[in-house]
């Protein structure tokens, strides 16, 4: 064979070796990125519109998992190392337990792009979080209550899990404001109207048993939320407060139920759609909101970027928490350890009118 020849047989083999798929699908030309939450709900469903417009901006294609079985890392963890071994270009995760995850994150961290959303985990290595500051956003949910209860009152407090970031932030949060102290513990005293009742004392607030009642599962919120509040019928200046999208709706389902929903002050987070149409009704004060289409839309973007050598799209500050009420009002200037925050107070009308706006901007 000669010298002409051989050549023209190694070009035709490079070129056919070029157009074989790779091994590795990170090397491929079409990036794909892996998102997966928490839990099933709807507060997701607007995290996803996000993802999937920023995913038809940046030309890349989508995986985005809810869990079926809420709060449960071991049902998370598997869905993520399914993407690693698959080669997947990028991930972003609201972490379920931090403490028990951190470990294998920082291990998938090292071989696929990471971000970590909603629910963060500092220590995992990954290369920013896309989320609000939790704790001044609980800090807003104990002023919304002193607000709605200056002489004070008696609080339930409902979340789904205090084992995440967001959970044990955002109930810290409520407590130190109410309190007007960092890191408050409170009092435990018997409550002063129904001695058989423990709680514990936030300023002029009284905590029932002392703690927030975890349902760990959606499904189990409303039942815990009439338990909880048939044990306070008939107590005056009661307040209750719920740390997770579903929450809100499932305190008001049960207070109708036992015909309390007009002697109970509800102060929500997350914007559910059950929980706008409340506070448009009158029967949710407010609600602390997120921004879960910015988080699905942020989160691709970023990864999508990194993927193609640009960097400059991860995210290096809080996304700024918002609040809403039927009516709207005045911003509030809020001092935090980064500075004078402004924070939007919102009039539900135009914040539901603008969040379907962002829904509807995805390409069908």
């Amino acid at each position: 064979m000669n010298a002409a020849l051989r050549g023209v047989i190694l070009v035709l083999v490079a070129l056919v070796a070029a157009a074989l798929p790779a091994c590795d699908g990170r090397r491929t030309s079409r990036i794909t990125i892996g998102v997966v939450t928490n839990c099933v709900a709807d507060f997701w469903r607007i995290c996803e519109a996000g993802a999937t417009k920023a995913a038809q901006d940046f030309d890349v294609d989508l995986q985005f998992r809810e869990p079926e079985k809420a709060f449960d890392a071991s049902v998370q963890m598997p869905i993520i190392e399914a993407w690693v071994k698959q080669g997947i270009h990028g991930i972003a995760v609201s972490v379920i337990d931090p403490k028990a995850q951190t470990e294998d994150l920082a291990r998938i961290a090292k071989k696929v792009p990471l971000i970590t959303m909603d629910n963060d985990a500092e220590g995992s290595g990954r290369l920013c979080y896309i989320g609000i500051d939790n704790y001044e956003a609980g800090k807003a949910v104990g002023r919304l209550l002193k607000q709605a209860l200056p002489q004070g009152g008696t609080l339930a407090l409902f979340i789904g899990s205090t084992k995440s970031a967001n959970g044990k932030a955002r109930t810290q949060g409520v407590l130190d404001e109410l309190a007007g102290e960092k890191d408050a513990a409170g009092e435990e005293m018997a409550h002063p109207l129904r001695p058989e009742i423990r709680v514990r004392r936030f300023g002029q607030f009284y905590l029932v048993d002392g703690e927030a009642k975890e349902d760990n599962n959606p499904d189990n919120a409303q039942p815990l939320a009439s338990r909880v509040l048939a044990r306070l019928k008939g107590l005056p200046n009661l307040c209750a407060v719920g740390l997770y999208a579903y929450n809100p709706p499932a305190i008001l389902d049960a207070a109708r139920s036992r015909s309390m929903h007009k002697e109970l002050t509800i102060i929500g987070f997350d914007e559910d759609w059950e929980t706008l149409r409340a506070i448009a009704q009158g029967e949710i004060r407010a609600t602390v909101v997120q921004d879960p289409f910015q988080y699905g839309y942020q989160s691709v973007a970023a990864l999508a970027a990194y993927a193609r050598g640009d960097h400059s799209k991860l995210v290096t500050e809080p996304i700024p928490y918002r609040i809403v009420t039927k009516d709207g009002g005045p911003d509030e200037l809020v001092q935090t350890p980064r500075g004078t925050l402004t924070i939007k107070n919102l009039p539900v009308k135009d914040f539901e009118a603008r969040l379907r706006a962002d829904i509807a901007s995805v390409r069908k």
